[in-house]
């Protein structure tokens, strides 16, 4: 498998344009029981294009984005609430206790390890939290492109997926809670296809890539109405909390 920490590289533009946000409520369950969110310093590890820290930073929140790909950071644009910091999940480069909370965003798998468990609990002092969200099957049209994917999948990512969150859910000596929350993303064919470029583990180029943009569009097609198609999602957010500050 690629390294974890470049293979975002040449899908930085695709991610940064395509990618959904979080549901309010996703962030609401992140931050509750914390108090005022402008008290709190975040470590948003795996941060990407930026999607999750601006949505923290938007609720007041001090945020220190952590993201190993400089092409993926760049992509983000300047936000003067963000500050951003090359890391990776296991080696963030943070002092000890230096954030009160530490997010992993749709990015946990990429570190769902011990040591990633470890630092988590190293930098973090009352809350780790995974955001996560994955594919609502029961939708015919969001289950018609699971299919594509499965079909074209160059790895296992969305099996590490699977597995991150039940690591993330057995986290050692903390108190865990659960929750999950619906929500949609409309797309027109532009954005259907760069959501599927932002993949990592789906075909960039060649044979395989022509195959599944030609399969893409013929779905669009069938189930557009008014030029969009409707992406379901579930957003799943575990929380471990640590104890007091």
């Amino acid at each position: 498998m690629t390294d974890a920490t470049q293979r975002f590289g040449d899908r930085a533009d695709a991610y940064a344009a395509h990618r959904p946000g979080y549901p309010p409520e996703a962030i609401d369950a992140v931050l509750a029981g914390l108090g005022d969110p402008h008290a709190l310093t975040v470590a948003d590890l795996g941060a990407g294009t930026g999607i999750s820290s601006r949505l923290l930073a938007e609720r007041g929140a001090k945020v220190i984005a952590v993201e190993p790909n400089a092409k993926m950071r760049a992509a983000a644009g300047l936000d003067a609430r963000i500050e951003w910091r090359d890391g990776t999940g296991e080696a963030t480069g943070l002092a000890d206790a230096a954030v009160q909370l530490a997010t992993a965003f749709q990015a946990f798998h990429w570190f769902a390890t011990p040591a990633g468990i470890a630092e988590l609990r190293r930098i973090a002092t009352r809350r780790a939290a995974l955001v996560q969200y994955e594919r609502d099957a029961r939708d015919p049209f969001t289950s018609a492109y699971g299919a594509i994917v499965e079909k074209y999948a160059l790895d296992d990512t969305e099996e590490r997926r699977a597995q991150a969150m039940r690591t993330f859910a057995a986290f050692p000596g903390a108190s865990i809670a659960r929750a999950e929350f619906a929500s949609t993303q409309r797309l027109n064919l532009e954005g259907l296809l760069g959501r599927a470029a932002s993949s990592s583990y789906l075909p960039q180029t060649g044979t395989a890539n022509k195959a599944m943009v030609a399969d893409l569009r013929g779905l669009f097609a069938l189930c557009a109405v008014d030029g969009l198609v409707t992406f379901a999602m579930t957003t799943f957010v575990i929380t471990a909390d640590l104890g007091a500050a």
